[in-house]
């Protein structure tokens, strides 16, 4: 699609609708591709915690150093926005992004089925969308690995077929920074430059809920989902 009509898409996206109805309050809204589990993030970003997409998103009101402007849906635009049945919220959150994608003048289909059923099609090109649920650091521990995978022109996971150089560019200067502070900001750096293509639009970010007995004490509360139990741990009895 057209920078402007990719642009119009991202406007369209209303993540406090979507979390209120499908998350019942249990999300944030996002401002970008990492989220609260990764904390330095939101301090290292233009817009910080401002959510991203949306009509009075950071996008939208110039907030973000190269989006694009949105434009006019031209009559007759259809998309079809793909999703799979294995994560229930996803299957409820298909038909109000649709409405959402209808009321800016797309002509949308839906088509949800189970993940290996959609896998092979999306990764073939075969959706103009697709709405999934990914982790950004849960495998590796670090973001670059996922913008590797996900959003160069190598990607192995790259739904949305991006080719763009200044990404690779930007991908490419963070992958080869020690960890460190310079490494942070070249990610989000890199994450800016992936925002601005409209490659992909954030629409939430899940929050593990993590239920603790009365008497249980130093449980590790880890956004990673790596740690429960430690040394620190005690059962009152």
């Amino acid at each position: 699609a057209a920078p402007a009509v990719r642009a119009a898409a991202r406007n369209a996206v209303d993540p406090a609708a979507l979390i209120k109805t499908v998350f019942e309050g249990h999300a944030d809204a996002p401002a970008g591709l990492l989220g609260p589990a990764v904390p330095w993030a939101a301090d290292l970003r233009a817009w910080k915690k401002e959510t991203y997409p949306g009509s009075t998103g950071a996008a939208a009101t110039g907030k973000v150093p190269g989006a694009t402007a949105a434009g006019s849906v031209p009559a007759g635009t259809a998309i079809t926005l793909a999703s799979y049945t294995d994560r229930p919220e996803l299957g409820e959150m298909v038909p109000l992004l649709a409405q959402q994608l209808e009321a800016a003048g797309f002509t949308v289909t839906q088509d949800v089925r189970e993940y290996n059923q959609i896998e092979s099609e999306a990764l073939a090109g075969a959706f103009d969308a697709v709405l999934l649920s990914r982790s950004t650091v849960l495998d590796s521990g670090d973001p670059v690995a996922y913008m590797v995978s996900d959003f160069s022109s190598t990607g192995s996971f790259a739904l949305s077929f991006l080719s763009d150089p200044t990404v690779d560019a930007a991908i490419a200067k963070a992958s080869g920074i020690e960890p460190g502070e310079e490494r942070r900001k070249a990610i989000m750096e890199a994450e800016q430059a992936i925002l601005v293509t409209d490659a992909a639009i954030p629409v939430a970010h899940e929050r593990v809920l993590q239920g603790e007995a009365s008497g249980v004490s130093g449980a590790e509360r880890d956004p990673n989902e790596r740690d429960l139990i430690t040394s620190a741990t005690t059962v009152k009895k």
